[in-house]
């Protein structure tokens, strides 16, 4: 089964979630950041979203977590949510 592990942080537009990305790409701490910005409740643990497989997030979410590179910021994502920051901590497991 594949398993992916993540954390993100959850902001309204698309020029708050670049600013972010530019904040942590110079040095701030993703969690740090996550638990000060993100409008997702999960901002209070860092934006830790834990392990998941697919089909549970939504789609766009969905996708960068199970094909885009593990240990890296990726985003912004769009969802119905808002903007999103995705760091992938981990991935495990075949597709079947």
């Amino acid at each position: 089964m594949l398993t992916c592990t993540a954390k993100h942080i959850l902001v309204p537009t698309e020029e708050a979630c670049l600013e972010l990305k530019q904040q942590i790409e110079a040095g701030a701490e993703f969690e740090a950041v996550a638990r000060e910005h993100s409008k997702c409740p999960s901002g209070r643990q860092g934006g830790d979203l834990g392990t998941f497989r697919p089909g549970m997030m939504v789609e766009p979410f969905d996708k960068v977590c199970f094909t885009e590179e593990v240990g890296r910021v990726h985003g912004p994502v769009r969802t119905q949510f808002g903007y999103h920051l995705i760091l992938i901590t981990g991935r495990e497991g075949k597709t079947e």
